[in-house]
């Protein structure tokens, strides 16, 4: 098992990132590695940190402005080669179709449940780890 997994974070608002830092806690399971985060509150730092840093998944927020967390998910899940899987955080359950469109591998919604999000991230940490093997 790797030392620790990366994990990006974007969204516009600094307690939305700090409620993902908190629900993921340093191991959101016992069978996947701690967790470092690399925060990001604008598009440009979304993309030099996927180009500058190995990020195993990607947290993104679906009510960021002016760049979405959906339409951030569907670009870089088209220009980034060996994209990381995404966790996408959606303001509502009916707004897990836009989750679909956006491509993006699982979606939870805001505020954000920490049992939940957690299952999500361990469970995203754990395909990545299985692909990359």
């Amino acid at each position: 098992m790797q030392p620790t997994a990366t994990v990006l974070v974007y969204s516009d608002d600094a307690s939305t990132r700090e409620q993902v830092r908190l629900a993921a806690g340093r191991r959101p399971a016992a069978d996947v590695p701690p967790v470092e985060f690399l925060e990001c509150a604008t598009l440009p730092a979304v993309l030099k940190t996927l180009a500058e840093h190995r990020v195993d998944v990607c947290v993104l927020d679906g009510e960021s402005a002016p760049a979405g967390g959906m339409g951030v998910c569907r670009q870089i899940k088209d220009e980034v080669f060996d994209c990381p899987p995404v966790l996408l955080l959606i303001g509502r359950p009916q707004d897990a179709w836009l989750a679909t469109w956006s491509r993006a591998d699982a979606a939870v919604t805001h505020p954000v449940d920490p049992v939940a999000f957690a299952d999500a991230l361990a469970a995203l940490m754990r395909a990545r780890a299985t692909a990359k093997a």
